[in-house]
């Protein structure tokens, strides 16, 4: 599949743009819990509340209230942050080069389920690389689940970018690593693909 004929093309974040192992802060957390690693994978990175901060509709600190009521951990703020943001890896200089190459022949976007402590992270990790404060700049417009308050793979989301930008689904990719998410993608006739591996990029802008 060569991608570059898109006039179009939308960027999940996590495990596309930047590389991501959910491992890292399920390990973290039941360090810190007592929980064991299943229990952790399957109710902390699952539960209600952390669906409706990806929304944007609780703050962090209610966010790590319900953490520390639902799952009994006594942890500070700052041991929270450092469980979820330990999925957060690097942001290869690479990755950044083929999304200034790609922006000469098509417009991008960004299409991300994240949260504000994340969010917080992940431009960090970014000036750290690139010496530019936000992710946004790669981009003719970044969505954030937190910040436009849906998320993937519900269409309204999908149904907002295309709306706003007046762009044709048969003409857009929506590249994402969750096929949950391409689903919903596909079901407003967006062409997808999914990124098994964020190497994968390269071969696929040739």
């Amino acid at each position: 599949m060569v991608a570059k004929g898109f006039k179009n093309i939308i960027f999940d974040l996590g495990g596309v743009i930047i590389n991501l192992d959910e491992s890292k802060t399920v390990a973290q957390f039941a360090q810190i819990s007592q929980h064991p690693a299943s229990s952790i994978e399957h109710h902390i990175l699952h539960f209600e509340s952390y669906k409706q901060f990806e929304k944007g509709l609780i703050s962090s600190e209610a966010f790590r209230e319900a953490l520390r009521n639902n799952f009994g951990i006594n942890a500070t703020d700052d041991e929270i942050d450092g469980c979820m943001n330990a999925m957060l890896l690097d942001i290869p200089l690479e990755r950044i080069q083929l999304l200034e190459s790609l922006r000469k022949s098509s417009r991008l976007f960004l299409l991300s389920n994240t949260n504000q402590i994340h969010y917080t992270c992940f431009n960090k990790i970014l000036k750290e690389t690139t010496g530019d404060d936000k992710l946004d700049v790669y981009f003719e417009k970044a969505y954030y689940s937190h910040q436009v308050h849906m998320r993937k793979p519900d269409l309204e989301i999908f149904e907002r970018v295309l709306s706003e930008n007046n762009l044709n689904a048969t003409e857009t990719l929506f590249l994402d690593d969750n096929l949950s998410n391409l689903e919903g993608a596909q079901q407003l006739r967006i062409n997808t693909f999914e990124v098994k591996n964020p190497n994968q990029l390269f071969e696929l802008f040739v």
